[in-house]
Formats: structure tokens, C-alpha cells, sequence
């Protein structure tokens, strides 16, 4: 296998993790959206899953610096759609109680839900990039190689 490859791989297994991450993040909201510790409790899973990730990697301190930031602004920026994917669901439970069946304005959320998931699509690669780049080739291979046994073993990052 190419250097090119290793590395992609590695790039997509990392996104995959800090999806994972992000995907908890986003239940975690979901679950405690009523507690007014919701904000506390989404940094602290996303202090856990960088800790996790420090360590997998053995990060520099110069590397935490960058990384942390990246992380929390793309957490920052995926919040909304988050909201907004909470307010569809909700949305669509009500077109479904209905008394009739609106296909039309169902269709319309399915593709407004589509453009929503696309954006937080690229919000993610964005960041796989970023904190990619922010890795030596050698940290994404450790990485890749605990994600690959991770994966293995049916864990992702957000169960530690």
C-alpha cells in the first residue's frame, strides 16, 4: 500500500473517530438538552475524546495547542445543524400525525435534511484535514492502528 494511501486511510480513520466524537457529542445534547449542564457536559466529552486522542498519538504540546481549537471550533459550528436536525425530526413526527399526509412538504424536508447533512459532511472532512495536518505520518499510523483494532473489537473513541 502507498504512503498516500497509509495516510488517506489514516485521515479517514481519524475523521471516523472525531465523527464518533462529534456523533456523542451531538447525543449527548440530544439527551441532556432539558439540564442546564448540557454545555458542561458537551466539553467535557469533547476534553475526554482529545485526552484520548493526545495519548494515542503521544501529541506534542505545540500539537494539543493547534488541535484542541480545531476541534472545538468545528464542534462550535456543527452545533446548529445539530439544532436544525433536532427541529426537523420534530417537524417530520408532526407531518406524520397529521390528519393527511403532506408528500409534498415531506419531500422538502428530505431534501433540506440531505443539504444539512451534506454541510455537516464537509464541516467533518474540514476537520480531518485540519488535525491531519497537524500529525506526523507516524501519529496517523498509531492512530489508524488503534482505530483499526478499536473498530475490530466493536469500541469507537466516545466509549472511554
Amino acid at each position: 500500500m502507498s504512503i498516500f494511501n497509509r495516510n488517506t486511510i489514516a485521515a479517514v480513520l481519524l475523521g471516523g473517530a472525531l465523527a464518533a466524537g462529534a456523533g456523542a457529542y451531538a447525543v449527548d445534547r440530544h439527551m441532556n438538552s432539558a439540564s442546564p449542564h448540557s454545555a458542561v457536559d458537551a466539553t467535557a466529552h469533547v476534553d475526554r475524546m482529545l485526552k484520548h486522542l493526545y495519548v494515542e498519538v503521544d501529541a506534542t504540546d505545540a500539537q494539543k495547542s493547534q488541535i484542541e481549537p480545531l476541534v472545538r471550533q468545528a464542534m462550535q459550528d456543527l452545533q446548529p445543524m445539530h439544532e436544525q436536525l433536532h427541529k426537523a425530526h420534530a417537524a417530520a413526527l408532526q407531518m406524520l400525525t397529521a390528519p393527511t399526509i403532506d408528500r409534498a412538504a415531506l419531500e422538502t424536508a428530505r431534501a433540506q435534511n440531505l443539504q444539512l447533512a451534506d454541510q455537516a459532511s464537509k464541516r467533518l472532512v474540514q476537520l480531518i484535514a485540519d488535525v491531519g495536518d497537524q500529525l506526523t505520518p507516524a501519529q496517523r499510523q498509531k492512530l489508524a492502528e488503534h482505530l483499526s483494532h478499536m473498530h475490530e473489537r466493536g469500541h469507537g473513541m466516545h466509549h472511554g
